[in-house]
């Protein structure tokens, strides 16, 4: 593959986008993002002075646009989402056409030489069975809009040549364009400023992995590309397969004073519960960094400039 490559980044100025296209421009790349900036954000001002920075303020729907510059990149990748359930749930169109049918588009207008690497989510596999590992090869049984969209954005994906498929486990860490809402970040956070959390279902478990780590697993797709095309791959940390519960006990390990009870009524909206292997991508080369506990650390010194909840995907 070639050393410098042409890269279109749709929804590079979010949450993933400001981690990985930094990355992909320090390593030489040439880089266009592609960003509708609907948080208002300018998470990649502290990029602007790459000569190989592109940014294209535009929906990620226009036929127009993406007609237009595609045929000039060699990979494509597909940040652009509506991203959890209950953005999703608040905007079901937009989830359909932005997470689903936007990819389709791409895939429509790609030229079958040209490379996809999609972003999606554990969130398809719904509810796993007990003490069973989700592996690749287990069904998807996605619960929620969020997880039905991006599993199918991954079947169109996967139908061509040039592609490889990441499913995420639940992401932390801070970015410059951060997000509250996720649940490491979110507990952390209510960790620092009120001390205290309710769980609901508190022995739900997920994967989780820090945000630096994602943007390796995108570097190291690019680089080892001709292996991996084809292939969906499970990306989280192997030794953060947790509770809601031993999750916050992580946290209490660094916020002594952090109080988690469980909620005595009620229910949480989001049913997921599931353990993931990440074996088969760790089999191609891949190592994951940062542990939970080093995310953990950066998001309470993080959290010290950050009092408000403007940085939810809500």
């Amino acid at each position: 593959m070639a050393v410098k490559l042409k890269i279109l980044v749709t929804g590079g100025a979010g949450y993933l986008g400001s981690i990985i296209v930094p990355d992909l421009l320090s390593d030489g790349h040439k880089v266009t993002v592609l960003d509708n900036f609907m948080f208002g954000q300018n998470s990649l001002g502290h990029v602007c002075h790459y000569q190989d920075l592109e940014i294209i303020r535009g929906d990620v729907r226009e036929v127009n646009i993406i007609s237009e510059i595609i045929k000039d990149f060699d990979l494509v990748i597909p940040l652009a989402a509506l991203v959890g359930a209950p953005l999703c749930d608040n905007n079901p169109n937009g989830a359909k056409t932005v997470n689903f049918e936007a990819v389709q588009m791409l895939v429509d207008n790609l030229h079958t030489s040209q490379i996809i690497i999609l972003p999606t989510t554990n969130s398809g596999y719904g509810v796993g069975e007990k003490n069973a590992y989700c592996t690749e090869e287990s069904d998807l049984n996605p619960i929620t809009l969020y997880g039905r969209t991006k599993v199918d954005a991954e079947k169109s994906v996967l139908n061509r040549e040039n592609s490889v498929s990441l499913r995420l486990a639940t992401v932390f860490g801070m970015a410059p364009r951060m997000r509250l809402d996720l649940l490491v970040n979110d507990f952390v956070y209510r960790a620092v400023t009120d001390r205290t959390v309710v769980l609901f279902e508190s022995h739900f478990k997920r994967n989780y992995v820090h945000i630096r780590d994602v943007s390796r697993a995108f570097k190291h797709v690019i680089k080892e590309f001709d292996k991996l095309r084809g292939n969906a791959f499970n990306v989280g940390l192997s030794d953060a397969n947790l509770s809601k519960t031993e999750l916050c006990e992580r946290i209490k390990f660094q916020i002594p004073n952090f109080v988690f009870i469980d909620a005595p009524i009620g229910s949480d909206p989001d049913k997921r519960d599931y353990i993931i292997s990440n074996e088969k991508f760790e089999n191609t080369g891949y190592t994951t960094k940062f542990s939970l506990d080093d995310g953990i650390r950066e998001l309470v010194t993080g959290y010290q400039m950050i009092r408000n909840t403007r940085y939810g995907n809500l």
